[in-house]
């Protein structure tokens, strides 16, 4: 059993104080706000010498998920939401009645082909 150790544990031999000169140079940096329809403000910090045109508009709020804009006064609206669509709403958007029940009529004829239970029409 090792007594009168006075090292921090989880330290380094030799490690000095741990500081911001240990970390590294830290580039410019740009803080935006950004507001959303319920107030609440959004901070995003983009380094300095990104081109105004690349710094987004409009962000998703982390706290409510609306939409976040850079004006506080006009905030973004939120967008209508689509429902969602299932598989067979897509398809019939792309098919007429007589389409679907053309190819229904079609699958129908190769699955009694191979069945063997094919009815002569």
């Amino acid at each position: 059993m090792v007594s009168g150790n006075s090292a921090i544990r989880g330290s380094r031999v030799g490690s000095g104080p741990m500081g911001e000169q240990d970390r590294g140079f830290h580039a410019e940096r740009v803080a935006v706000s950004y507001w959303d329809a319920q107030g609440n403000e959004t901070v995003r910090y983009f380094a300095a010498n990104v081109p105004e045109e690349e710094i987004p508009d409009v962000i998703d709020s982390p706290s409510t998920g609306l939409p976040a804009g850079r004006d506080k006064d006009n905030p973004p609206a939120v967008a209508k939401l689509e429902p969602y669509k299932t598989h067979l709403a897509y398809v019939k958007e792309r098919r007429s009645e007589e389409e679907a029940a053309a190819l229904l009529e079609e699958a129908l004829q190769q699955l009694r082909a191979r069945r063997g239970t094919a009815s002569n029409d």
